[in-house]
């Protein structure tokens, strides 16, 4: 295999943040030698997460065998899914911003037409369901656990609670037409052909419209980690990977 240079777009700052987690956790475990320090580990990591390197490039590139970069990867994914923000942390930052966007978004995966449970008839395509939080400017509050993609995304928000947490907290809440008769805080646009709405039911699903596209910047932000794009790994697996995203999303600034 050739191997050649290449470039990560991230800033210094996510791997410093990774190689001080990844640190600290050598120091719990009591690590006297690994083939990688923290620091190349951490870089190791962000090509696959950020770039969708494979186990055997990054084994090539890194001088490692392929069951050492899946043992770096999984610890690294478990350190940084640890970290991400629960729920009731989000709320809690959610409740200092005017309002927030609900949104759900498909995470595609590998699989084959018999595997019904991960069909999102919506989107005609095998994937994983991720409800997303976003705040007014589009930037990620919360991401959650991955669900088959067969289910609906009420059912989604019902099944994490976002629905619920949200009303208890008085939070406003935009989403689309989805989430039509959710509940609670949740705003969607008013139902109909266009051309049968009233103009003042036309100018407020515009409002609507252009407060929601913002969270359209929350899922590109998600999907410009490019292992998320296309999951071939386990689907226990997906929510962690999740996670992990999350978490240095919210920690080091791109």
């Amino acid at each position: 295999m050739l191997v050649c240079p290449s470039g990560i777009d991230l800033s210094s700052s996510a791997l410093r943040y990774l190689s001080r987690r990844l640190t600290a956790r050598r120091r719990e475990l009591g690590t006297r030698w690994r083939r990688l320090p923290a620091d190349r580990q951490a870089l190791l990591v962000l090509a696959h997460l950020r770039c969708g390197h494979t186990y055997a490039q990054l084994a090539v590139g890194f001088g490692v065998g392929t069951s050492t970069v899946a043992r770096y990867v999984a610890e690294a994914v478990e350190v940084l899914a640890a970290l991400a923000p629960d729920l009731a942390t989000a709320v809690r930052a959610a409740a200092r911003k005017a309002f927030v966007i609900l949104d759900g978004t498909l995470l595609p995966i590998g699989r084959i037409a018999a595997d019904r449970p991960y069909y999102s008839g919506k989107h005609k395509k095998h994937g994983m369901n991720v409800q997303v939080i976003a705040d007014p400017a589009g930037r990620l509050l919360r991401a959650s656990a991955a669900l088959p993609g067969a289910v609906h995304d009420i059912s989604a928000a019902r099944a994490h609670g976002i629905v619920d947490a949200l009303a208890q907290a008085d939070i406003r809440c935009w989403a689309d037409k989805v989430y039509q008769g959710v509940g609670g805080t949740v705003r969607v646009p008013d139902r109909g052909r266009w051309e049968k709405l009233s103009a003042g039911q036309q100018a407020v699903n515009r409002s609507h419209a252009k407060i929601r596209a913002l969270g359209e910047q929350a899922m590109a932000t998600l999907k410009t980690w490019r292992l998320l794009r296309k999951l071939r790994c386990s689907t226990s697996r997906i929510t962690a990977i999740v996670q992990a995203v999350l978490t240095l999303h919210l920690n080091a600034s791109n």
